[in-house]
């Protein structure tokens, strides 16, 4: 088992790792004019299989966000499925990984602009564990950096420059003893935390903040509200306050790096009784068997990097 990424793939071929850089005049480093993804890959024991989860709908939505900022890669969603799986396969992975695909300005030129300068696709790979490593619960507390609006920096796209934003709110409350930031938007309505979406339940309806509340627009957020409708759990988007926040009876946050985590509490005020509940974990247990393929109903979500026996 490689323990350590050794290649990516970089200006349209699997390359040593050592050899993916770009200089330091290039566009994309510059002014942030970039977007990404973050993909997981899951290994599972029983099948001794490493499972891409929700691969096509994530390269959908880096396509749409390229277009937004006038870039013109000469790849479908389907080239790209298949050089992830390429890469993968080449560094033999047998762990759980994280996968990183970048579009991003590659003309090296000064100036601030999106037009006439040319973009480049690169795509990398890490063995990967827990990013909020609390399975118990994660503490948050409001930060005082406000979401950035739609108005100014579209937060439902994933643009590299806008998560200076998300890294003030999170090394804010890390620096003040908690393990993430739950973020305002201009509105002071409950936008999502620093690089998670969020949901509580209060009276047996689980509510979370619409897309126009300036979230991103998760494609795990779209999975746990699909996955609880199944359940028969009631779900709805609607503007969520902060006062209303501290009296739910449940929390949690999700997303591709986090998976689910519980929040137990908010500025210090305890959610839930200070636990995990059980809509949570219930979830939480159905998500961690869904992506290592052991539910039939979302195995289509699952696509296997080795070949199948």
């Amino acid at each position: 088992m490689t323990t350590k990424n050794r290649f990516a793939h970089f200006r349209g071929k699997i390359v040593p790792i050592e050899d993916a850089r770009i200089s330091i005049m290039t566009s994309g480093f510059n002014y942030g004019t970039g977007v990404f993804e973050g993909i997981r890959a899951y290994w599972s024991e029983d099948e001794k299989q490493l499972f891409l989860f929700r691969l096509r709908e994530h390269y959908e939505r880096l396509l749409r966000n390229t277009r937004f900022l006038f870039m013109d890669l000469p790849y479908s969603a389907d080239d790209l499925c298949e050089a992830t799986v390429a890469l993968l396969r080449k560094e033999e992975f047998r762990t759980d990984v994280y996968v990183r695909p970048l579009a991003y300005k590659s003309s090296e030129a000064i100036g601030v602009r999106l037009h006439d300068l040319a973009c480049e696709f690169a795509l990398f790979a890490v063995p990967f564990g827990a990013y909020i490593d609390k399975p118990e619960g994660a503490r948050l507390m409001v930060s005082s950096w406000r979401r950035i609006s739609d108005e100014a920096f579209p937060a439902r796209m994933k643009i590299t420059g806008a998560y200076v934003n998300s890294a003030l709110a999170k090394t804010e409350a890390s620096m003040n003893g908690f393990d993430d930031a739950l973020m305002l938007s201009a509105n002071g309505h409950v936008s999502e935390a620093s690089a998670a979406n969020f949901f509580i339940l209060r009276d047996g309806v689980l509510a979370t903040p619409p897309v126009t509340e300036d979230i991103l627009e998760g494609i795990t957020r779209d999975t746990f509200m699909r996955m609880a409708r199944d359940l028969g759990i009631p779900v709805v988007e609607r503007a969520v306050d902060r006062s209303e926040v501290y009296g739910a009876g449940e929390a949690f946050v999700c997303g591709t790096a986090v998976g689910l985590v519980p929040v137990i509490e908010i500025d210090r005020r305890p959610i839930g009784g200070g636990k995990a509940g059980p809509v949570s974990t219930k979830l939480r247990d159905l998500y961690l068997e869904t992506v290592v393929g052991k539910n039939p109903r979302y195995r289509h979500w699952c696509a296997p990097v080795y070949a199948e026996r």
